[in-house]
């Protein structure tokens, strides 16, 4: 937000341009997991699955960013990038249980994609992208500690990504800009040190990321004063 405030009052050396090489976008995003856990298997139960035994992650909303480089008028490379932090709530016969919250966490998720922007609309540009996402956790908590963890442990992700979106042209570089992303990832949850043993979840987590913001395009070598005339001899 700083840097979109500063190139904004920075005047016409960094004016906007909508065939700029750059664009930043100051971002609101839901994160939504659809979140799929395969089996919660226990030591102390002899590594048997536990029936009907479930967890999902919490949706939230969180600020965030992107930064995209213009390869050429229609191809582009976008890095997506924020921290959030997640809860871990138990589902099926946990929750009976009332284990409630089991996990906490937070995520650095960062997403790269390689873009395709459609021209040809005037002030309408929508894109498609495709690439990957890593979910980095850190600072993990046992959440309500129902299950007694001495502590918890959750495996960082790399997964397939898949992205559609639109900027909307308001003048002078500036945009609104709607986003949607959907990628696929896998992760093991380890509770240590339970009353059962080790306990270990897979899930699948799966999240949509569905984005809305505004943005400003312009070229770099402009902020840099890469294109000032050159003396005169």
């Amino acid at each position: 937000m700083a840097l979109l405030v500063g190139l904004a009052l920075a005047g016409p050396a960094t004016a906007g341009d909508p065939n700029g090489n750059f664009m930043i976008r100051v971002l609101g995003w839901v994160l939504e997991p659809d979140t799929d856990v395969g089996s919660v298997t226990a030591s102390g139960l002899g590594g048997i699955a536990i029936p009907g035994a479930d967890a999902e992650v919490d949706t939230e909303i969180i600020p965030s960013a992107t930064l995209t480089y213009f390869l050429s008028n229609n191809l582009a490379l976008e890095l997506f990038c924020c921290f959030a932090n997640i809860n871990v709530d138990a589902k099926g016969t946990l929750a009976q249980s009332g284990l409630g919250k089991l996990a906490t966490s937070w995520i650095f998720p960062p997403v790269v994609t390689l873009q395709y922007h459609f021209d040809g609309m005037g002030g309408f540009k929508p894109y498609v992208g495709v690439g990957a996402q890593y979910i980095h956790f850190f600072d993990e908590g046992p959440g309500q500690n129902v299950l007694g963890a001495s502590s918890v442990d959750i495996d960082n992700a790399f997964g397939f990504a898949l992205q559609a979106g639109v900027d909307v042209s308001l003048g002078d570089g500036w945009y609104l800009n709607a986003d949607v992303k959907k990628t696929w990832l896998d992760t093991e949850i380890t509770w240590n040190n339970t009353a059962l043993g080790t306990i270990r979840a897979d899930a699948d987590l799966d999240p949509w990321i569905i984005s809305a913001g505004v943005g400003y395009r312009f070229n770099l070598e402009d902020l840099l004063g890469g294109r000032s005339a050159p003396s005169m001899k």
